[in-house]
Parts: structure tokens; C-alpha cells; sequence
């Protein structure tokens, strides 16, 4: 049981940022460092609301919230993405900019965590709507972001035409080009190879990886994933292709399963930009009952808090991959922990995204750009160390995968505030 000063905390019951301070704070007890250090992480170092007026398509005017936070720049700058979700939170921002700071970490990048996000329904608004509320959040953040200070991203809901919008509008207000001031660009506006498919294929490393250590070959492995956007989307269609067999996938509406193996390829072919499909079909069940299906691999690549106290001893997966957020409350993670069943924690198995979108800032430094190849093969490697340090650790500490992750990912940006003299 996770615990924080000794006190017993109901895991179930905690937001993101709480239950990330738990993670944290165990993390670096067990890396031995001072009570001081934590004060120090426990928080964002700088967090920002902005309201956004936006001109809307029917002459009003609306007002959206948003938010950036930096969580910590002792190691370099900071670098997330940015959300647009009609539930986002400041404190969810927050814990997902730490959370950034722990896959930087992990994949020894020089950047610490940051995160964006605005509260709207993209499902809701016009392609203007969209680029004005775009525009708008670039200049409200202006100052406070830049490829020397905080590089954003895309993430949940966000793409690469968000991207371009908040690219021009950044380039506008300085007057000059400024390509490593965001990453997930279209190509032609100095994006990266490999950078849509980045997420995916790292979890994809991963699940990879933590199969051959429990003896389970991909080829006809049976997988269920939950959610079928582009994380979840991407990794059922690299899965199909190794060879397994994916007997189930979901979206907001339900799912769809069948013991005999889904045809993928079709499935892709007909949802919508949203990840949505089975609204086509009258035979759904629901995701709380997917969930729960016998399978090899499970995947939840949805919305945060899919495994709970609830459900985790009916799981019947070998190996569970946080493709989502948060999906795995921390409860639940000591259970699948005690039955046995292997986690790759979030924020190991979506670290993907993050490597790749370090290597487009690289790029556009430098201005020379790598073919896809290159940019694999360098993901590869990058996960393939990664995830072999945090199971090695985990092994010979008697310790969950999740614990794992943050004590690797922690440690780099300890050492760097130490260094520093913050601590």
C-alpha cells in the first residue's frame, strides 16, 4: 500500500495530482532523499490560467479557460502537450506536467514536464472556432513559452492542424520562424517523421518487451483494446500486424467484441476523427464488461480510472498497458501487483510521443531532418533501455512497475535541482 507521511490514504478517492504526490513522494523515499526534495516536486513551479475570448460562428463571443503548467526546469526546458476536453482541470494539468517531468526522466531527455489544456468540447465547435480558440491560447501563453522556455505539443483532442494554427500564431506575435517552439508540426511546417504513429509505437515497444519476459509470443496473443483513438487505434493495427489476435475494442459509445479476432483494418477505415465506431453496429456490450473479458494483453487506452478496486480482481489480462492516463488507479495497481499481473505503467509505455518530440525540436535546431527509419530505430532504442531499467528495478526491489518508472524518472531531475542548489 502506497502511503504518504505515514498517514493511510484512500487511494480511490484521489485526483490525479494527489495520488501523483503519493507516487512521487514514495519515489524518493526509496531513493533516499530528504523530505526538502519532495516539497520541491510535490508542485508545479509556475502554473498559469488564461481566459480565452473567442468570436464564435454565430456572432457571439465565448469565454474558455485554459491553463499551462511548468512543473519543473532544473534539468531544462519544459515540454508537454495541450489537451482540449470539456473536463479538463488545472490540478489535472498539473499532475500531467509532473507526470511529463517523470518520461522525461525515463528516457534521459533534457527537459522537465509541462502541459496545457483548455476547457471546450471540440465535438461541438466549427473548424473556425477551432483555429480562433487556437490562436487565442498561443497569445495568452506568449510569454511564457518558447523552444528555450516550454515546447507544447499536441495531446487529447489535439492534432496537427491545432498545431500549425498555434505554430502561425507564435510566429506572428515574434515577428520570426520559430519551428522548435512546438513539436507534432505537419511536415512541411518542420515536423518529424514518425511523429503521429510515436505514441503508439512506443507502447507497442513496450507490450513487445514485457511479453518476452513472461513467455507470451505477440503472434496470436489475444488482445482487448479499450479506447480506439489514435493511441488506442494505432496500437491495435501494430499489434494486428505482429501477428495477434485483437478480440476487442471500445470507444465512449461501447464496444465491440469477438473471441474470434475483429477485422481491424476495416474498423480503422470506418471510425471518425474522434475514434468512434461503434455507433455502426447494433451488437455492442459496454466497456465496464469489456474490461473484464479473458485476454493476454489488455490495453486501456481511454480516460483515467478504468481499473479500480472494483474491477482489478476480476481482470483476467497477463499484462496490462497504460496506453490512457491515469487509467489504473493506485489501489488497483497493488492488486494487479499481487495477482501477479504485469503493469507497464503510463508514464513508461506513453513515453513514445515524448522521445520523438524531442528529436523534432533537435531538428529544427539544427535544422536537418532524419528519415522514419532513423527516428524508429532511435525509439527503439530508447524505449527498449528504458523500459529494461525500470523491470530490472522493479525485480531486484521487490517493487510495482509503477514505483519503478518514478524512481527512474525522478532521480534525474533530484539530482539536477541538487546540483542547482534548490535543495
Amino acid at each position: 500500500m502506497v502511503t504518504m507521511d505515514e498517514e493511510t490514504v484512500d487511494a480511490e478517492q484521489l485526483d490525479l495530482l494527489a495520488s501523483t504526490k503519493i507516487v512521487i513522494h514514495d519515489a524518493l523515499k526509496k531513493l533516499g532523499y530528504h523530505q526538502d526534495m519532495f516539497h520541491l516536486l510535490e508542485e508545479p513551479l509556475k502554473s498559469i490560467t488564461v481566459r480565452i475570448p473567442v468570436r464564435m460562428d454565430d456572432g457571439s463571443t465565448k469565454i474558455f479557460k485554459g491553463f499551462r503548467s511548468q512543473h519543473n526546469d532544473a534539468v531544462g526546458p519544459t515540454m508537454g502537450g495541450i489537451r482540449f476536453h470539456p473536463n479538463v482541470t488545472e490540478d489535472e494539468v498539473k499532475a500531467l506536467s509532473m507526470w511529463m517531468s517523470m518520461k522525461c526522466g525515463i528516457c534521459d531527455l533534457p527537459f522537465g514536464g509541462g502541459k496545457g489544456g483548455i476547457i471546450c468540447n471540440p465535438r461541438t465547435m466549427s473548424f473556425g472556432e477551432l483555429e480562433r480558440l487556437s490562436r487565442g491560447y498561443v497569445r495568452a501563453i506568449s510569454q511564457v513559452v518558447g523552444p528555450t522556455k516550454d515546447i507544447p505539443s499536441p495531446e487529447l483532442y489535439t492534432n496537427s492542424q491545432v498545431i500549425a494554427w498555434m505554430l502561425d500564431e507564435y510566429s506572428r506575435l515574434r515577428q520570426y520562424d520559430s519551428p522548435g517552439f512546438i513539436t507534432g508540426k505537419p511536415l512541411v511546417l518542420g515536423g518529424s517523421e514518425g511523429w503521429e504513429k510515436a505514441g503508439a509505437k512506443g507502447i507497442t515497444l513496450c507490450i513487445e518487451e514485457a511479453a518476452k519476459r513472461r513467455g507470451i509470443s505477440i503472434k496470436g496473443a489475444r488482445v482487448i483494446v479499450q479506447g480506439f483513438g489514435n493511441a488506442g487505434g494505432y496500437v491495435a493495427k501494430f499489434l494486428h500486424d505482429a501477428g495477434a489476435l485483437i478480440i476487442g475494442i471500445s470507444d465512449v459509445y461501447g464496444a465491440l467484441y469477438d473471441p474470434d479476432g475483429l477485422d481491424i483494418d476495416y474498423l480503422l477505415d470506418r471510425r471518425d476523427s474522434f475514434g468512434t465506431i461503434t455507433t455502426l453496429f447494433d451488437s455492442v456490450m459496454t466497456n465496464e464488461e469489456l474490461i473484464i473479458k479473458e485476454c493476454d494483453i489488455l490495453v486501456p487506452a481511454a480516460i483515467a480510472n478504468q481499473i479500480t478496486t472494483e474491477n482489478a480482481y476480476n481482470i483476467k489480462a497477463k499484462i496490462v498497458a497504460e496506453a490512457a492516463s491515469g487509467p489504473t488507479t493506485l489501489e488497483a495497481t497493488n492488486i494487479l501487483s499481487e495477482r501477479n499481473i504485469l503493469l507497464i505503467p503510463d508514464v513508461l509505455a506513453g513515453a513514445g510521443s515524448v522521445i520523438v518530440s524531442y528529436m523534432e525540436w533537435v531538428q529544427n535546431k539544427q535544422g536537418f531532418y532524419w528519415d522514419e527509419e532513423v527516428i524508429e530505430e532511435k525509439l527503439r532504442e530508447q524505449i527498449i533501455r528504458a523500459f529494461g531499467r525500470i523491470y530490472e528495478l522493479a525485480q531486484s526491489s521487490h517493487i510495482d512497475m509503477r514505483l519503478a518508472a518514478y524512481m527512474v524518472g525522478v532521480k534525474k531531475l533530484a539530482e539536477a535541482a541538487l546540483f542547482r542548489g534548490w535543495v
